[in-house]
């Protein structure tokens, strides 16, 4: 397949089970609001390594938020519910609570509760007041600049984890600049987490290694300085690989994240420097989640 004079392999991405949980961050301004977003957000690219894949899904004006104040929606992936209730409290106990002005609600209904205000309370030592509005509880903890808003308790939901195309370009310039426009097209839509920094992973990873204590090592095969040295899936001209990975709630989800990306990176077309899309998968043995690249762009045609 050919779009735009941009080739598609014939491949699929695999993705894997998840377990998700959005939370509804807000602060006296936009600022202060995107600030403990980022935050609580940081060392969460894969759960690899950091427990859990988090970023902040989308900015949220004050007639969105429970508390009426601008707010940040955050998703937070993990591979098990117990990980991810430990990775909300963590996170939101060391970067929100701390940080000026914020308070911190659920921002989805869910398969099983996830302790939120109900530990986070402890903080206050004693001082702490319960309050019930609408059927839901509440936790007023007593802080120095006032006091921090929490909802008792959020909620997780099965997703999906891992989904990605990668972008084959005649060099690095080329294609950063191609998974920027995929960035910003997919960043549009809710539901999805792109979790590696800004978006772009130069690291994708192969299972295994010839280190023992290592469970993935560098994807030897996309490496151009290793063509020659490895059995390479790069051609001569392609001069740079970037990967983007994408979490979604549902499997439709990562789908629609996936077509939108690729499409925008082929609307710029063979100039660009893109001269392949391809993706990622492990010959189909580890995620049940297959996203074939052509049959979802096919379903656009």
């Amino acid at each position: 397949m050919i779009r735009n004079g941009i080739a598609i392999d014939d491949t699929f991405a695999e993705a894997f089970g998840m377990t998700a949980a959005r939370l509804i961050v807000t602060a006296i301004n936009p600022r202060w609001a995107r600030i403990a977003g980022e935050t609580m957000t940081g060392f969460a690219t894969s759960v690899i390594g950091c427990g859990a894949e988090a970023g902040i899904e989308s900015a949220l004006a004050p007639e969105a938020t429970p508390d009426g104040r601008p707010g940040v929606s955050v998703l937070l992936f993990a591979v098990s519910g117990k990980e991810l209730e430990k990775q909300v409290e963590r996170r939101v106990g060391q970067c929100v609570l701390t940080c000026p002005s914020t308070a911190c609600f659920s921002g989805m209904e869910g398969e099983k509760p996830v302790p939120l205000g109900k530990n986070l309370r402890y903080f206050g030592d004693g001082f702490q007041i319960a309050k019930r509005i609408g059927g839901r509880r509440y936790w007023r903890v007593p802080v120095m600049d006032g006091e921090f808003l929490c909802e008792e308790v959020t909620a997780r939901t099965s997703a999906v984890g891992g989904g990605n195309f990668l972008v084959l370009a005649r060099g690095l310039p080329q294609a950063l600049a191609a998974c920027e426009q995929a960035v910003l097209a997919i960043r549009r839509l809710p539901r999805v987490l792109l979790p590696f920094p800004g978006g772009i992973a130069r690291s994708g990873s192969k299972v295994g290694s010839k280190y023992k204590a290592l469970m993935a090592s560098t994807n030897d095969a996309y490496c151009p300085t290793l063509r020659g040295l490895v059995h390479s899936s790069l051609s001569e001209d392609v001069g740079a690989v970037l990967e983007i990975v994408i979490n979604g709630l549902t499997e439709a989800d990562v789908r629609e994240a996936t077509r939108v990306g690729i499409e925008s990176i082929c609307a710029l077309g063979a100039a660009s420097g893109v001269l392949r899309i391809s993706a990622g998968n492990y010959g189909g043995k580890l995620g049940q989640y297959h996203f074939h690249l052509r049959e979802i762009l096919a379903d656009q045609a």
